[in-house]
Formats: C-alpha cells, structure tokens, sequence
C-alpha cells in the first residue's frame, strides 16, 4: 500500500469515527430542557427550583438539567468545614435536608438578595448573596460563586463554591457594584 492511499484511508477512518459519535470516555453532555438564555437566568432558575413547601420536595429533573454531569459543588459544611460534592452528592444532601422534621412541617426557601454575572464567550461566572430559612424557624445568609460553561446554546453549571456570610466574615463592599 503506497503512503498516499495509506494517508487518505487514516483520515478516513478517524472522520467515520468523529462522526459516528463519541468515543469511549468521552463526556458528552446531555440536553433535556430548552436553551436557557443567559448564565444569570440559569442561575435565577435554580434558585427557584430548589425551594419547597411543607411535606414537598422538589423534582430534581429540572435541577440536574441545569448542570454539567461532572459538576462539582463545594458547600460550607460548618464554620471550619467544607463538603466537596458530584452533583449526585449534591442532591442527595439536599434530600437528606428536606427529610427533616423541620422542613418537612415547614418547607425550604432560598432568596436572592443580590447577584452580579459575567459572561465571556462560552463561560461565565456568577455571584449571589442568598437568604435560606426554613419559615417560622429562622434562616441565615450566604454566598454562592457559580462557574457556568455554554454547551449546545445552554448555560450550565460547572462548579459551585459557598461560604456563610457572618459579622466577623461580611461579603467584600465592591462585590456587587
């Protein structure tokens, strides 16, 4: 087989294979919701998402479609402490803190008090000052850092990072100008 013909036939073999789908390991995301226009309306979303009523729990169908499957959330466990998630790991707290006895008779809400985005390109970074309680019981303050990527024309989470907002660790007064 000359060089020229043995050329043409890997070139060949590696376009059949890049068009058939992917490869083994590959990651491909997967899309089950409609486009969701900007990172900061993705993230507006989830924050609807996750609240509850008393005796509910969300449907975390429309959550999980808001992230990466690869993503990775870092969340205050305790004022010395942090929880390194899967987005499965992430959920699965989340179920273990609805089935509480107090959110169970109360139900969960999370407020957006403030939020600052920036996009560039296909990624983007947003910050929000939040307010969680659980009505009637009492609530704190915290601070979400969310890195998105754009993927088929949707934005989604690729990586969150937390910590508690307390009077000796106030958010940075620039933060949101």
């Amino acid at each position: 087989m000359n060089s020229k013909f043995r050329h043409a036939l890997s070139w060949l073999v590696v376009a059949s294979v890049s068009l058939s789908g992917p490869v083994a390991g590959q990651v491909v995301a997967q899309q089950t919701e409609a486009p969701v226009a900007t990172a900061e309306s993705t993230i507006r979303e989830l924050y609807e998402l996750i609240g509850a009523g008393p005796g509910e729990v969300p449907d975390w169908n429309p959550v999980r479609a808001l992230f990466l499957p690869e993503a990775v959330i870092v969340l205050r466990s305790s004022r010395d402490a942090l929880s390194v998630l899967s987005l499965d790991g992430f959920i699965q707290d989340f179920d273990n803190f609805y089935a509480t006895p107090q959110v169970q008779e109360s139900g969960f809400e999370e407020e957006i008090l403030e939020l600052k985005s920036t996009e560039f390109g296909d990624m983007a970074q947003v910050w929000v000052l939040y307010e969680a309680r659980i009505p009637g019981v009492g609530g704190n303050r915290g601070l979400d850092n969310f890195s998105l990527i754009r993927r088929g024309g949707s934005w989604r989470v690729s990586a969150i990072t937390n910590e508690v907002v307390l009077p000796s660790a106030p958010v940075p007064e620039d933060l949101f100008e």
